[in-house]
């Protein structure tokens, strides 16, 4: 164990990039691989490969198979909540990454003997949703410390790289994601699902691996102790929580819609043509669309699409948002007359499940990456880990949502109450409403923006004049 005398507390006095940082951005490169390997082919694994305890065939319907599947979503973007609390309060980042890494990895080992019954000898349900617990503590706790752990590793001289940084940081994210959903179905489909889950826990290992060996090259900035406590719950503090939480309910509905390209969406493309160029697509490989195209919308958004509508209207975060959730309308109305169609006996091509896509991740966009920004300038300094635990809790409110129709919808004799077009009709009206009920709510909303160099000037006895804090509201973010 490496004592606390080898770990700066405080960022380097350099001018350079920190020295932490190429771990840091390797560790997340393996990481995302791993975990959007493993469920890129979930729910194809479950309603197609899953054995019983004898080693018959025992598939999960495709109801059973979406509410497990969101109901470990859920419980993902949950744990970031705990996770931002123990590692600000008593255990600190480093410390909360290495270990969840840890228990990361049993989970994807757990994971690549859920098809071997003869080895385990448990129910392959048993062992899958032992795994998957264990995999959303691991992902779901350092997923609040990741970020705000690069973040740490900066001082005043060399602040100005920390935007390459996170553009580096992102692209990290979107390419191990975008590999490794091309990759990990075609090993399921040649392999079989002991080697389509042990590749992405060896890339876990690695990605664990990669981040010990850095310890000493990191900035470790330790834990507050009790007064994480007085400073996150006083008046502030609980102003900016009481602000945001409707704000994240309205989001929580675009989770719900989005999360289904991994569910829905995937079971509805194996009823499609999926021949492309002479090459058939797999099902699972079509979420490998949305990190390439999160990647070529995010310079045309910063750079064409916002300027362009600055001409117009005032391009605010609020507006940005709400923008975003009625673009999720079409994106999903979208699947739902493919599935009329497919309900019609007709067999639609699958280059219409890339416009969906198209629309989606534009909504995406808008949605999430201007979500998480108005969240860190509308948290309190000392509070904005916990604020990004906090939002990412609609994540899981979306898929805890969508978990709970898919089980509601269950008839006792395999049934379900609603047809896919009416599955699909149910979330098109559920994101129209609440787009429509956010576009009211913005009216209304007033919250006050966070900068650092004011919150310095307040901590040294200096009056920020109240007009150069910015209220959504009235002036814009």
């Amino acid at each position: 164990m490496d004592g606390k005398k080898h770990h700066a507390t405080a960022p380097y006095d350099i001018e350079t990039m920190p020295p932490g940082i190429p771990y840091i951005v390797g560790n997340e490169a393996a990481e995302r691989f791993s975990y959007y390997g493993m469920k890129a082919i979930l729910t194809i694994f479950m309603t197609k490969y899953l054995i019983d305890v004898t080693g018959e065939p025992d598939p999960m319907s495709k109801e059973v198979a979406r509410e497990w599947l969101h109901n470990f979503g859920s419980a993902v973007y949950f744990f970031p909540i705990i996770g931002a609390i123990l590692a600000d309060w008593l255990v600190g980042k480093y410390r909360m990454i290495l270990s969840l890494s840890i228990v990361y990895c049993l989970g994807h080992a757990v994971m690549a003997m859920v098809d071997i019954p003869q080895v385990t000898g448990l129910n392959p349900r048993t062992t899958l949703l032992i795994a998957l617990a264990l995999i959303a503590v691991g992902s779901g706790g350092i997923k609040p410390c990741v970020s705000s752990h690069v973040g740490d590793q900066f001082g005043a001289k060399n602040q100005h790289l920390l935007p390459r940084v996170f553009q580096w940081f992102y692209f990290s994210i979107n390419f191990g994601s975008a590999i490794s959903t091309l990759l990990i179905p075609v090993l399921l489909e040649a392999f079989g699902p002991a080697v389509a889950f042990g590749v992405p826990g060896v890339l876990m290992a690695i990605a664990t691996f990669t981040f010990w060996l850095g310890r000493n090259n990191f900035v470790h900035i330790p834990p507050s102790g009790n007064k994480f406590f007085s400073e996150t719950f006083s008046k502030t503090g609980l102003l900016a929580i009481l602000n945001l939480i409707p704000l994240y309910l309205f989001i929580a509905m675009f989770w719900a819609l989005f999360d289904q390209t991994a569910s829905a969406w995937v079971t509805q493309a194996q009823s499609m043509n999926r021949m492309v160029f002479g090459y058939e697509v797999l099902p699972s490989q079509l979420q490998a669309i949305n990190p390439f195209l999160v990647m070529l919308f995010i310079p045309l958004f910063s750079y064409v699409l916002y300027p362009w509508m600055g001409k117009f209207f005032a391009v605010t975060p609020l507006r940005k948002i709400a923008i975003g959730l009625f673009l999720t309308v079409p994106a999903f109305a979208l699947p739902m007359w493919l599935e009329m169609r497919i309900a019609a006996g007709e067999n639609p091509h699958i280059i219409w499940h890339f416009w969906a896509y198209v629309i989606i991740t534009a909504a995406e966009i808008m949605v999430s990456i201007t979500s998480l920004e108005f969240s860190y300038t509308q948290a309190p300094k000392r509070m904005k880990s916990f604020i990004m635990g906090l939002y990412l809790m609609s994540v899981s409110l979306g898929n805890f949502f969508v978990a709970r129709v898919n089980h509601f919808i269950q008839n006792e004799d395999g049934t379900s109450k609603l047809t896919e077009v009416e599955y699909y009709q149910f979330f098109t009206v559920c994101m129209f409403v609440t787009a429509v009920l956010f576009t009211i709510f913005s009216f209304f909303y007033r919250g006050k923006t966070y900068i650092q160099d004011e919150e310095l000037a307040v901590d040294a006895g200096e009056i920020v004049p109240e007009e150069e804090v910015n209220e959504e509201g009235t002036t814009g973010t």
